[in-house]
């Protein structure tokens, strides 16, 4: 019952910045755990950064100081503040969430993935 729908992807030039969102819609109850992986082309899919619903926080060693998840529980949006963006940050970026629903079992679920350009 709970969908996530991907924005913000893009093509940007080394040292940019982008904003992923990645908005929830269904009968939330609570955002247990909270994270990005991304995905490049011949490579398994990693995790970004992860956070839980108290507040601890795991980042890549990759991206640690220039990335930033966040999340805004009055959307049921979470985001994925990027700087710094360099070439070998090009992948398909993929929010996930477990979840509580206010009815029925809670879950693990994945937005459909958007593109991360990073080229000069």
């Amino acid at each position: 019952q709970v969908q996530l729908v991907e924005s913000g992807g893009g093509l940007v030039q080394p040292g940019g910045s982008l904003r992923l969102s990645c908005a929830a819609s269904g009968s939330i109850f609570s955002i247990n755990v909270m994270g990005w992986y991304r995905q490049a082309p011949g490579k398994q899919r990693e995790l970004v950064a992860a956070q839980a619903s108290g507040g601890s926080t795991n980042y890549a060693d990759s991206v640690k100081g220039r990335f930033t998840i966040s999340r805004d529980n009055a959307k049921n949006t979470v985001y994925l503040q990027m700087n710094s963006l360099k070439p070998e940050d090009t992948a398909v970026y993929y929010c996930n969430l477990e979840v509580d629903v206010i009815a029925g079992p809670g879950g693990d679920y994945w937005g459909q993935g958007t593109q991360v350009s990073v080229s000069s």
